[in-house]
C-alpha cells in the first residue's frame, strides 16, 4: 500500500500525474493493493479528466469482489460518459451484480453491444442467473457456448448445486471429464463436494473424496474443509475426523466445522474437547466457533459447560456476544427444563429477543408441558411474526398432550381464518443417480399403494414388541385410531419402509427430513433399528439422529 502512495507522489512531483500511460500504471497499481487502496483510487479517479475503457475497466475490476456497489456505479458513470465497454468489462460488471443480486437487464444489453458470444462475458452470465436462481437461464448460455473453458463448466457445476440440483451437478460434473483436456481445479471440486453435501450421499462423497486423491489434487485448507463439512452432512462425522486429522494446515473455519458436526451429531463432549484443542493450538474462536461450541452444549445437556463457554465470549475474547448465542443459551437452558431461568434470561437480554429465541421457548414450554408459558411465549411471538406456521403448530401440540382438545381446535381454526398454511412434512432419500421423495400421506409415489400396505404390516409387528402410537399431537381430536392413521405415513416412516422393502442388504437406511422428527416417528425408528437389525441415520431440521439396536444417539435428549 504503501509503495502506491509513494508511486502517486512522485508522479505528482515530476508533473506526470495526468500522464495517460503514469496513470494506467497507478491504477494498476491500486487495483493490486485492494481492498485497501480503494478510497484513495476512486479519489484519484475522480480527478482523472477523460478516462477511457481501460480506465474505468481496471477500477470496476478492482471493486467487484470487495465493494461491488461502486463497481456497478462505475459502469453506470462510464456509460453516461459515453465510454464504450468491451468483453473486459462485463465479466467484472456481471461479477458485482451477482453479488448484489441485480442486472437482470445486463444480458440484453450484452447483446445489444455484440458482446454475447465472448467467453469470458458468457461465463460471468452463468454465475449472474445462478445468482437469481435462473438456473434455466445459466444453462441456456451455457448450452448455446460453442466453445467452454474450465471457468464455463465449473459455474454451471456451481449453479446447478447452489440452486439445490445436485443430482445434475454431479451429472455435469461427469460430462466435463469427458473433455479432454480439463482437468477440475479447486473451485470446480467445490462446487461438486457442495452438490453431494447438499443430497446428504455418503456413496457419493466417498467417490468424490477418492477422486480427488486419484488425481492428486493439492487438499488446501479451504478443500479440506469442505470434505469435513460434506462427510458430517452425509451422516458419516467419523470420517470428518479422518479428513480433519489428516489436514496439515487448519484454519478457525476447519476447527469449527468439525465442531459443528459433532455437535449435530449430538457428540457433545467431542465437540467440547475439540473446542479447547483449537484454543490451546493458539487460534481464536470467531462467532461462528461459539455457535457451534453452544449448540453441542445444548444438544447435550452440558448446562454449566455451556454457561462457562457463553461467559468467556467476552470476559476472554473481549467479543460482544449475538442474538445467536443468546438464543442457544435459551435453548440449552430450555431442553434442560429450566424454563423459568430461560424465560428470566431472555427478559434480562441486553438485545432485544426476536422471534426466533422466543419460538425456541415455546419449543421448550411443548416438551416439558408448560401450558402457560406457552401461551405467553406464543403472545411475544405474535407482536413479531404473526404468521409462521410451526408457531401455531407447537401451541397446538400443547394443548393435545394436555388433553384440551377444544383449544387445539381453536388454534387450527385460527390458522385457517389467517390462511396460515401447514407447511408439509417430507423425507427422501438416495437411490443411485436419484432422489426418492415421500409427502406424509400423499399418494403420489408410484408405489405408495405398495410402500403403505408393507409400512402397516411393520407397524402391526412393532406392536407386538411394544411399539405403540403416540397420539397426542395428532391433528384432532378423534377416535385413536383415526390419530393412528394420521401419525401412520409420516414421510419418514414411509421413506423407511421403501427402503426396507428395495434394498434387502443395505444395513445403514440414510433419510433427510425438512421439519423436527416427531415423538412417535422417534420411537417408530428405534423399533425398526432392533427389529430389522438396521441402522438408520436421519437427518432432521436440527440434527442427526443415528437408531442403532433400539436407541438413538441423542440419548432422547433432543
Amino acid at each position: 500500500m504503501n509503495n502506491v502512495y509513494k508511486l502517486h507522489v512522485r508522479l505528482i512531483k515530476t508533473g506526470l500525474q495526468n500522464d495517460p500511460v503514469s496513470l494506467r500504471r497507478l491504477l494498476l497499481s491500486f487495483a493490486a493493493a485492494a481492498p485497501a487502496s480503494l478510497p484513495h483510487a476512486r479519489s484519484v479517479f475522480a480527478r482523472v479528466p477523460f478516462p477511457d475503457t481501460f480506465a474505468y475497466n481496471t477500477l470496476i475490476r478492482a471493486h467487484a469482489h470487495s465493494s461491488p456497489s461502486h463497481s456497478v456505479s462505475l459502469f453506470s458513470a462510464m456509460r453516461r460518459d459515453g465510454v464504450s465497454p468491451d468483453n473486459f468489462t462485463f465479466p467484472f460488471v456481471l461479477k458485482a451484480c451477482a453479488r448484489l443480486h441485480i442486472g437482470h437487464d445486463a444480458h440484453a444489453l450484452i447483446i445489444k453491444l455484440g458482446l454475447g458470444s465472448d467467453i469470458y462475458v458468457q461465463n460471468g452470465l452463468i454465475s449472474l442467473y445462478g445468482s437469481f436462481g435462473s438456473v434455466a437461464g445459466a444453462f441456456d448460455v451455457f448450452d448455446e457456448m460453442p466453445e467452454r473453458d474450465l471457468v464455463s463448466w465449473s459455474s454451471m457445476i456451481s449453479c446447478f448445486a447452489n440452486n439445490n440440483f445436485g443430482y445434475e451437478a454431479l451429472g455435469l460434473f461427469q460430462d466435463m471429464q469427458l473433455v479432454g483436456n480439463l482437468k477440475p481445479d479447486e473451485v470446480t471440486m467445490l462446487s461438486v463436494i457442495s452438490a453431494v453435501s447438499s443430497l446428504g450421499a455418503l456413496e457419493l462423497g466417498k467417490w468424490v473424496d477418492a477422486y480427488i486423491s486419484r488425481t492428486g489434487l493439492k487438499r488446501t485448507v479451504s478443500l479440506g474443509t469442505a470434505l469435513i463439512d460434506m462427510y458430517s452432512r452425509c451422516g458419516s462425522v467419523d470420517d470428518s475426523i479422518k479428513i480433519f486429522n489428516a489436514i496439515p494446515v487448519k484454519n478457525v473455519l476447519t476447527w469449527t466445522v468439525l465442531i459443528n458436526g459433532l455437535a449435530v451429531h449430538g457428540r457433545s463432549e467431542e465437540a467440547l474437547k475439540v473446542f479447547h484443542e483449537m484454543k490451546n493450538a493458539g487460534l481464536k474462536p470467531d462467532h461462528i466457533t461459539f455457535n457451534g461450541v453452544l449448540v453441542a452444549c445444548s444438544h447435550g445437556g452440558l448446562v454449566d459447560d455451556g454457561w462457562r463457554v457463553f461467559e468467556s465470549i467476552k470476559s476472554d475474547y473481549g467479543m460482544e456476544p449475538t442474538v445467536e448465542h443468546y438464543g442457544c443459551i435459551v435453548d440449552l437452558l430450555g431442553r434442560a427444563g429450566l424454563l423459568n431461568k430461560a424465560f428470566e434470561f431472555v427478559d434480562t437480554m441486553p438485545i432485544k429477543p426476536n422471534a426466533v429465541i422466543w419460538r425456541t421457548l415455546l419449543g421448550a414450554c411443548v416438551k416439558h408441558n408448560d401450558l402457560k408459558l406457552s401461551e405467553k411465549a406464543k403472545v411475544k411471538i405474535h407482536e413479531l411474526d404473526p404468521n409462521h406456521d410451526g408457531d401455531y403448530v407447537l401451541l397446538s401440540n400443547v394443548y393435545g398432550q394436555v388433553g384440551k382438545w377444544d383449544e387445539k381446535a381453536n388454534v387450527r381454526n385460527s390458522m385457517r381464518e389467517k390462511k396460515v398454511g401447514k407447511k408439509p412434512g417430507y423425507s427422501f432419500l438416495n437411490e443411485g443417480d436419484m432422489l426418492q421423495e415421500f409427502v406424509s400421506g400423499d399418494d403420489f409415489h408410484p408405489k405408495s399403494n405398495e410402500i403403505k400396505r408393507f409400512l402397516v404390516s411393520i407397524i402391526d409387528d412393532l406392536r407386538l414388541d411394544g411399539y405403540t402410537f403416540f397420539t397426542c399431537n395428532a391433528l384432532h381430536d378423534v377416535e385413536d385410531e383415526e390419530k393412528e392413521q394420521s401419525l401412520s405415513f409420516h414421510s419418514e416412516k414411509l421413506a423407511v419402509a421403501f427402503a426396507l422393502l428395495r434394498f434387502k442388504d443395505r444395513k445403514t437406511i440414510r433419510v433427510i427430513k425438512n421439519l423436527r422428527i416427531c415423538y412417535d416417528c422417534h420411537c417408530f425408528m428405534k423399533h425398526v433399528s432392533n427389529k430389522f437389525d438396521r441402522e438408520i441415520v436421519v437427518r432432521d431440521r436440527n440434527r442427526f439422529h443415528h437408531f442403532s439396536k433400539g436407541s438413538c444417539s441423542c440419548k432422547d435428549y433432543w
